[in-house]
């Protein structure tokens, strides 16, 4: 994988140029996509590019953008053929933030169709006959072969946390609203979310900062951090290669300083657990009605039937599950308020076999309802070499403790694997 953080070093060197990294990156794609087919669109003119970069902290650094966001020089086709060959007038807020920060969008990624449930042709890079999660399938993909630095994503459910831990890559899903979602394709707008995928914890830190103007920098002398760890017994059973990871990192903070201990779900995060795909799948009724009405046959299997739900949901349960929804946020304070943050699993298991399926958001569904800023740290493999990793979470707009702990167990669990 290609560090942000060390590419700019070496271009602030001067070992390397903007040109030779967008070069290498380039190079990287028409070695590995093939196969792994993480990208649907490419802009190749690196000379342009040059032309067009602005300096800044993220200039020469490549990204991949998820095939929902827009962008005025690529298509955005959002997974679909209703979509094929459209060109939005402008881009995203997103990537404008990225390219005023002086990145390079390289192109854009495979995604699910409307990012639901229907795979795209994303193949896992490390097993290429396992899926590498979804919906944002082409970004974490791209970011684990090598071919970007940096890649955005989405998540309504799981979008972000799940391949990431399939992948083996890192990854934030910030606090709701902390990136914009202006000019990129709604499916619920109460829970679309922004993120981003990258080599390490703290280039994702780097990047998230160098986005969003905050100060996200990870210090080494942290204080004791208080970690609570939830096993989320309400969302089902997991098999045992995250039993194992989640063990060991708890291992692993303790040995490092940490204050772990267990903490109890309160019933209202198993009631919101319960009706996030009402919210999700009510909105995107909503959202995605021209679709819905005027393209039917075009909208795949997984959709089709999330729509067709929906379409049985009446103003009075959506709006129940909208107040679940209130009071599990309200419950989060007291479930916080003796910890710095709470670790948990990333996903279900590692990446399943087949291209059938994306996965299981049931993991991450609730801390997507509740806004609040979840990362994924790598944490191990299965005994197929499968990736694993651990999802650390923090209070609704602590989005630098999310990442600190992220890295101090990221850290951690490196000097117990070696």
């Amino acid at each position: 994988m290609i560090s942000a953080i060390a590419l700019r070093a070496r271009l602030s060197r001067g070992e390397t140029t903007v040109e030779a990294a967008i070069r290498r990156s380039l190079d990287t794609i028409d070695e590995r996509d093939r196969d792994i087919r993480a990208f649907v669109a490419l802009d190749r003119d690196a000379a342009r590019q040059r032309e067009r970069a602005r300096s800044g902290p993220l200039e020469g650094i490549a990204i991949g953008a998820k095939d929902i966001i827009d962008t005025a020089d690529l298509p955005t086709e959002m997974g679909s053929p209703i979509y094929a060959g459209w060109r939005p007038k402008a881009d995203a807020a997103l990537v404008m933030l990225a390219r005023k920060a002086g990145a390079t969008i390289l192109g854009k990624t495979a995604t699910t169709a409307f990012a639901q449930g229907d795979p795209p042709a994303t193949r896992n890079p490390h097993d290429h006959a396992h899926t590498p999660g979804g919906s944002s399938s082409g970004s974490a993909a791209a970011v684990a072969a090598g071919m970007v630095p940096l890649a955005f994503g989405t998540q309504t459910g799981g979008s972000v946390i799940r391949p990431a831990s399939y992948c083996g890559v890192a990854a934030i899903k910030p606090s709701f609203r902390l990136l914009p979602t202006t000019g990129i394709k709604c499916y619920s707008i109460s829970l679309d979310t922004a993120g981003l995928f990258a080599a390490s914890v703290p280039d994702a830190a780097f990047a998230l900062a160098a986005l969003t103007g905050r100060d996200f920098s990870i210090s080494s002398e942290m204080h004791r951090p208080r970690i609570g760890v939830t096993r989320q017994t309400f969302a089902g059973e997991v098999d045992p290669p995250c039993e194992t990871v989640l063990a060991r990192a708890i291992e692993a903070l303790e040995q490092g300083g940490a204050k772990v201990l267990d903490l109890h779900d309160p019933p209202e995060f198993a009631t919101a657990w319960r009706l996030h795909p009402i919210i999700g799948d009510g909105e995107a009724l909503r959202s995605l009605s021209w679709e819905w009405e005027t393209h039917r046959g075009l909208i795949p299997p997984k959709l089709t039937e999330a729509l067709s739900v929906a379409e049985g949901i009446g103003p009075g349960e959506f709006d129940e599950a909208r107040r679940a929804g209130k009071r599990a946020r309200v419950a989060a304070h007291d479930f916080f308020k003796d910890v710095d943050a709470v670790i948990t699993f990333s996903a279900p298991g590692p990446a399943p076999r087949g291209l059938q399926s994306t996965g299981d958001a049931k993991f991450n569904r609730l801390w997507t309802l509740l806004g609040v800023p979840c990362v994924n740290v790598p944490a191990g493999r299965d005994a197929r070499a499968l990736p694993v990793g651990v999802q650390v979470i923090a209070p609704f707009g602590r989005d630098d403790m999310a990442l600190g702990v992220a890295s101090r167990l990221e850290t951690a669990l490196q000097h117990v694997l070696a």
